[in-house]
């Protein structure tokens, strides 16, 4: 039996809401954040252009109400559920930074990879690391591992080509266009996800 390795996007996959707009809302800076948001997961604008100006924006939010408000991020639970019961086998790739995103991690208990930042004064002063999500995967298939990512964004969209088993899901928004292409599955409800998880373990 292979060796086998499920890479799980965060926001809009094991979250039922998307983090950034949720933060936005909370501290009163929504609109030009869910605008981008928007734009960035059908793909209009580049994930790296999104992101850093998304993070010019938010990074002048106190870091640790930023951690507080994300660790109680609602995830779609029987999701969560295999991912716990799995953990070994899973891993979470998010764009977030780990500074914002370590808490609301910590609940699901497996291996994961974020962007990083400078965090001075309880602010993100400088990125230092943007994630590439297909280099997480690559790491995994050089170990022997057969990959299955798990994701809706144009952000996976590499992450999703350079996999074994990509899987497009469409349970909080419609999946971007742009990975439709090379998705050897389209699921649109947990249930099903996960009933498609268990086949492949």
């Amino acid at each position: 039996m292979s060796k086998i390795k499920f890479i799980f996007d965060l926001d809009g996959t094991i979250t039922s809401e998307e983090t950034l707009p949720l933060m936005a809302k909370h501290f009163n800076v929504q609109e030009e954040i869910e605008q981008l948001t928007r734009e960035t997961i059908q793909g209009d604008i580049p994930f790296v252009e999104s992101f850093i100006r998304r993070v010019f924006i938010l990074g002048k939010l106190p870091v640790d109400e930023v951690a507080a408000l994300l660790e109680n991020v609602k995830m779609y639970p029987e999701l969560a559920d295999f991912i716990r019961a799995h953990k070994e086998q899973c891993v979470v790739a998010t764009g977030n930074l780990l500074c914002w995103s370590e808490k609301l991690l910590a609940r699901l208990g497996c291996e994961s990879y974020c962007s990083d930042a400078i965090v001075e004064d309880n602010k993100v002063v400088k990125l230092t690391k943007i994630l590439r999500k297909e280099v997480v995967v690559e790491k995994y298939q050089s170990e022997g591992y057969k990959v299955v990512y798990i994701g809706d964004g144009n952000n996976d969209l590499e992450a999703m080509r350079v996999a074994d088993v990509a899987i497009a899901v469409g349970m909080t928004h419609s999946p971007s266009k742009s990975i439709l292409p090379i998705t050897n599955y389209l699921i649109f409800n947990e249930k099903a996800l996960c009933r498609q998880l268990n086949q492949l373990l």
